[in-house]
């Protein structure tokens, strides 16, 4: 099997890294408002073609596949990027692109794809487990439309959506609702995030929403595993740079007249992160290539977050020891990168809840009645 990238696929992790390093600079102070991405960048990877890579070329996309995508997600982690191209183009847009009716795809793919619209989905709920039902939020048939109530927290980037993919309850059903984000009854309230991002929290009371196609907890089950996908390839992006600013950092560091490299019990740790880093790496492009093959696959996608959830904690943790007190401060890059790192750990389920799943999905197949 192949693992090296064809030439298109070179030149377009090239062409993303050019474009992202341009503006990697400047990430201070675009993330200390809001929106906390720079919209002229987000303009630049329109332009490319880069927000709508996945769509299908009748709805103005590349017909990319998650290679690709993956691509963009890791070049993304490396830098650090604000800019929300996971959730707005590979949640939100795919799961339109899955569920939506012809006309919603036809409304509302190309905007995407232009820069256009931004579009999120809204499914957490505080206190609620992690999974795909809907609890909190109810949605209300009646004059032949639909209305939502309740409340949906927290929602990256819903600060400044255009469009929110609500999941509701509908009796004992959870569906999915389009909904216009600055339509009357929803009201958002925006705060920073521990990786220098913005959320909101969403009141729905009595807001307009118009079902998105026949979408339910399947399609919202496939796209959280693309979207485990995509984060998986940005935190391999950045447990890379993390690796590498701590290996020169132990390099070029000097204690009792010589570079910490010469310690040996830190050199030990140093090899134990990038063994790590591997094997984050290798289930990141097995879970890729799934993906483009195959399809969703839940149980690949929870593969994948458990063994991220363990080599992303490791790797930051240790990152941030090894560079001393220098790594806790906000001046210093390691900090950051951690602090993403422990974010994507969390997101959409942690270690154990992925683990959780594929322990039920082992007593399912009847292999713990065989083992015993």
């Amino acid at each position: 099997m192949d693992f090296n990238y064809d030439k298109e696929q070179t030149a377009l992790r090239g062409a993303v890294r050019g474009i992202l390093g341009e503006s990697a600079g400047n990430r201070e102070k675009v993330t200390a408002t809001e929106p906390g991405w720079d919209r002229d960048v987000w303009s630049k990877l329109a332009d490319m073609g880069l927000l709508g890579l996945p769509f299908d070329e009748a709805y103005d996309g590349a017909g990319a596949t998650a290679v690709e995508v993956g691509i963009v997600a890791q070049e993304i982690g490396r830098v650090l990027a604000p800019e929300p191209f996971i959730d707005v183009v590979v949640g939100a847009g795919e799961l339109i692109a899955d569920a939506g009716t012809d006309e919603q795809k036809q409304d509302l793919l190309p905007k995407i794809a232009s820069g256009e619209l931004v579009a999120v989905i809204a499914h957490s709920e505080a206190r609620a487990p992690h999974g795909t039902a809907a609890y909190g939020v109810t949605a209300t048939s009646a004059d032949g439309g639909w209305t939502l109530d309740g409340v949906k927290e927290p929602v990256r980037h819903g600060g400044v959506a255009d469009v929110l993919i609500v999941s509701a309850k509908d009796g004992d059903t959870t569906r999915l609702f389009v909904v216009d984000a600055t339509a009357d009854g929803v009201t958002r309230t925006t705060y920073a995030t521990p990786d220098d991002g913005f959320a909101a929290r969403i009141v729905f009371s009595g807001a307009a929403a118009t079902p998105l196609g026949e979408g339910g907890e399947a399609a919202l089950a496939s796209a959280f595993a693309r979207l485990q996908t995509a984060y998986g390839a940005e935190a391999v992006g950045a447990m890379e740079v993390s690796v590498e600013t701590t290996v020169g950092y132990l390099k070029t560091r000097k204690q009792f007249g010589v570079t910490l490299s010469k310690f040996q019990a830190l050199t030990f740790r140093a090899a134990d992160i990038y063994t790590s880093l591997e094997l984050a790496r290798s289930i990141s492009l097995w879970a890729t290539m799934s993906l483009a093959e195959k399809g969703p696959d839940v149980l690949v996608a929870a593969r994948l977050q458990a063994e991220l959830g363990r080599t992303a904690r490791h790797i930051s943790q240790e990152s941030i020891q090894l560079h001393g007190g220098i790594g806790v401060t906000a001046e210093y890059s390691i900090g950051h990168y951690a602090a993403r790192l422990t974010v994507l750990e969390r997101t959409l389920g942690n270690e154990a809840y992925h683990l959780a799943q594929i322990a039920d999905d082992i007593a399912d197949r009847g292999i713990v009645e065989l083992l015993h």
